[in-house]
């Protein structure tokens, strides 16, 4: 049986969408991955050049509001920032609420090659987490 995951964040343009890659990349087929943000923008181009540094295109991605998702059931709802996790909505179902803070790259001001350090460096944080989150899975289903 298919488990859905809905990552979270403020603008859907850096975190959740590097999360939501980084969960489809490494989650096999077993899941579905969606992410969407609370008050979306657009999606970063820092954020699709460092996932593309991985092999992950991001560049078909939009911003979407968590309003596309209401009355959506998920198994997991995980907020990638604390504004997310503040005015994420109640999903039916009782889906499992994750929160993992993270900092904005998006906020990082300064020359290109300082911004996409910034990117790649949450880029790898996000990618631990989604490791250990699946790790977790797999321990447990044991």
């Amino acid at each position: 049986m298919t488990k859905k995951i809905l990552v979270l964040c403020t603008g859907n343009s850096a975190r959740s969408q590097m999360a939501e890659g980084l969960f489809r990349a490494e989650g096999g087929g077993g899941f579905e991955i969606f992410s969407a943000g609370t008050k979306p923008g657009s999606v970063r181009p820092e954020a699709i050049a460092v996932m593309q540094e991985i092999g992950i295109d991001l560049s078909g991605h939009r911003s979407k509001s968590v309003d596309e998702f209401s009355g959506q059931s998920f198994d997991y709802v995980v907020t990638v920032c604390d504004n997310a996790r503040d005015a994420c909505p109640v999903f039916p179902a009782g889906a499992q609420r994750i929160h993992w803070s993270f900092e904005d790259p998006a906020a990082v001001q300064g020359a290109e090659l300082q911004r996409l350090a910034a990117f790649r460096r949450i880029r790898e944080q996000i990618h631990e987490r989604v490791r250990t989150f699946y790790r977790e899975r797999a321990a447990a289903a044991r």
